[in-house]
């Protein structure tokens, strides 16, 4: 079975790595919250969370690391020299990096987004444009680049379709989720309630 880490940065969108974690949780995939530096994370909404574990090697063992957005909790993980360490690695191994909302500004810096498909929180494209600028933006809600192991999505309302785009990405049907969670509903109706 896939294993995967959501890592939590204080100033993180809580309800972005939170979905994620309940949607694989759900699935039976073995997943970890993990904080950056302390097992207690704060929130960027006054949210405290506590992770399974803080980061450490083992993050190398993981099928796949996701990473929450929020300005302050992905300039956290952007800045972090032994998570940008740890996260080259696991790229250079050919693993499965996930990132959402502000997040991927995370991997553009590590260098893990070159060449590859990936979107971002609106207007902050041109911050990956300079750290990755033989990265390929979309405008779509989740992109999944197969050839390159890199999943994004654009922010917060986006992130039960991130989470499903995840478990798909390591061979899980969702299908049946989606229903109960009232997920394809959602996406049937979306229009009206607009």
């Amino acid at each position: 079975m896939a294993t995967v880490a959501v890592v939590f940065a204080d100033g993180c969108e809580e309800v972005e790595g939170l979905s994620v974690v309940d949607v694989l949780r759900r699935l039976n995939i073995p997943t970890d919250m993990v904080g950056l530096t302390s097992r207690d994370v704060m929130g960027d909404h006054k949210i405290k969370l506590t992770c399974d574990k803080v980061v450490d090697d083992s993050l190398l063992d993981y099928d796949l690391v996701a990473f929450p957005g929020g300005m302050t909790g992905s300039a956290n993980l952007r800045d972090n020299a032994k998570l940008r360490d740890l996260m080259v690695k696991r790229h250079e191994a050919g693993k499965w990096d996930a990132a959402m909302c502000a997040a991927p500004r995370a991997l553009a810096r590590y260098g893990v987004l070159a060449d590859a498909d990936y979107t971002i929180f609106p207007g902050l494209d041109s911050e990956t444009k300079q750290d990755a600028p033989t990265g390929h933006f979309k405008e779509t809600i989740t992109v999944t680049d197969q050839e390159h192991k890199i999943l994004t999505s654009r922010g917060p309302a986006t992130a039960w379709a991130f989470g499903y785009a995840i478990a798909e990405a390591l061979g899980v049907d969702t299908k049946d989720l989606k229903h109960a969670m009232l997920y394809d509903y959602l996406a049937e109706n979306i229009q009206d309630s607009l």
